[in-house]
């Protein structure tokens, strides 16, 4: 027996390969497959699945005749994928939309049998207690990595076929309301981008009128070049000592922190309520608020922060944008710095010393172009703002799912609770 799993009564234990079809077993991928730019047989790798890309230039490719070795493990659809190597036991469920790609060597593919039902399997490979095996059967000689034989002989606890799959029916609506909300978030955040090009870039609205020259470029008369400082107020972090951080305590948001469109409190450094209440609270950052990197490699990046429902402080080395000196100017403001367009500009305005850097009056001294009557684009400002507001919902709602299916996971994936003790609280959260 691979692991300690402990029994709950009536249920049974069958090895991971004793529960796939046995024509293709548990395997993994191809072995070194190279580059091949758009040519041959597309092969997955596991930032498109976290990804969720299979856009042809983000993926690898090998020949036709590489792959003929590999027939096993071309995906078919409703298999399980497991990471092998480095960031061990992340499992993924393939979607039909993969059918016919196939998949690297850092991949292992479980094709398990519906009668022992795929997704009771994937839910058990995610909990606390199918990572530690993992974890434990890994070797660590060079690099972590699973080994198939061993993972072959894993056992995987099973309930009867109704329970596990009410178990797995729970988790999975939980996990389709995120996903939902992730997809509405894309779309909100794609029409903020467009609303903000065609009026503000394009000038779409305005192309049948006169254009004057600017700084910018041609824009349209009535239209003027402001500055981020005049339309929003930026403030940068407090300098916190070394010796305040602690493994513990209220969160403080680092230039690490931000990565991506959503700021994570993932491994936040953390002061003691002690220090907190010494502190200015103008560095308490307000969920929803735009916080942008100003130093370093990730210099120029923009995340928002979600409702976490606690105190959270901004470090040094972050701008975050304040109050707006013209309603919703600085939900529009912190899209624009989003962009392309300002990452751009902010890189080019922070690199040319030994290490990437920009300043307060830098990034306020960015330029856009501006109507002189405001009235010309309060609609669009006012739809943004709802956008962004909307988007925050979500965010936060993902916050809550999240944690519900997360402390929830574990214990039905034990038998610790029953599903029909948590249906009511489940229902409510959806």
């Amino acid at each position: 027996m691979v692991g300690n799993i402990a029994m709950i009564e009536n249920w049974k234990t069958y090895k991971l390969k004793d529960i796939v079809d046995q024509d293709r077993g548990v395997s993994y991928g191809i072995v070194q497959p190279g580059n091949h730019d758009s040519e041959g047989v597309p092969v997955l790798k596991i930032n498109n699945l976290t990804n969720k890309s299979t856009d042809r230039k983000d993926l690898h490719f090998v020949s036709s005749t590489v792959e003929e070795k590999y027939l096993r493990t071309r995906l078919r659809g409703g298999e399980l994928l497991l990471s092998l190597v480095g960031s061990l036991g992340e499992v993924f469920s393939v979607p039909y939309s993969m059918k016919g790609l196939n998949v690297v060597r850092a991949l292992a593919v479980i094709p398990v049998l519906d009668e022992f039902s795929p997704s009771w399997v994937e839910y058990w490979l995610k909990s606390p207690t199918a990572q530690n095996i993992l974890y434990n059967i890994a070797t660590t000689s060079v690099q972590a990595t699973i080994n198939l034989k061993e993972l072959r002989e894993v056992e995987i606890p099973y309930p009867e076929k109704e329970e596990r799959e009410a178990i797995a029916s729970i988790l999975s609506a939980l996990d389709d309301k995120i996903e939902l909300n992730l997809a509405m978030n894309k779309t909100l955040e794609e029409m903020a981008m467009a609303l903000y090009k065609h009026w503000f870039v394009d000038f779409g609205p305005f192309q049948d009128g006169e254009f004057v020259d600017s700084e910018l470029g041609l824009i349209p008369e009535g239209w003027e070049v402001k500055s981020v400082g005049d339309l929003v107020s930026l403030i940068g972090g407090y300098a916190f000592k070394g010796k305040d951080f602690e493994e513990d305590g209220e969160k403080v948001i680092k230039i690490k922190n931000i990565d991506g469109q959503i700021v994570s409190l993932n491994g936040a450094s953390c002061v003691s309520q002690s220090i907190g209440d010494k502190t200015n609270e103008k560095f308490i950052i307000p969920p929803g608020s735009f916080l942008i990197a100003m130093t370093g490699a990730k210099v120029g990046k923009v995340g928002i922060l979600p409702d976490y429902r606690e105190r959270v402080w901004l470090n040094q080395r972050v701008a975050m944008i304040t109050s707006p000196k013209v309603p919703n100017a600085d939900i529009l403001v912190g899209n624009f710095m989003q962009s392309a367009e300002c990452y751009a500009i902010i890189q080019n305005l922070a690199y040319g010393s030994a290490q990437p850097n920009i300043s307060i009056t830098g990034l306020e001294s960015i330029q856009l172009a501006w109507p002189q009557k405001v009235e010309v684009i309060k609609t669009e400002l006012d739809e943004i703002a709802d956008w962004h507001s909307q988007k925050m919902i979500n965010v936060n709602e993902n916050i809550i799912l999240t944690t519900l299916r997360d402390t929830l996971l574990p214990k039905l994936i034990s038998g610790a609770v029953r599903v029909k003790d948590i249906e009511n609280q489940v229902a409510q959260a959806l």
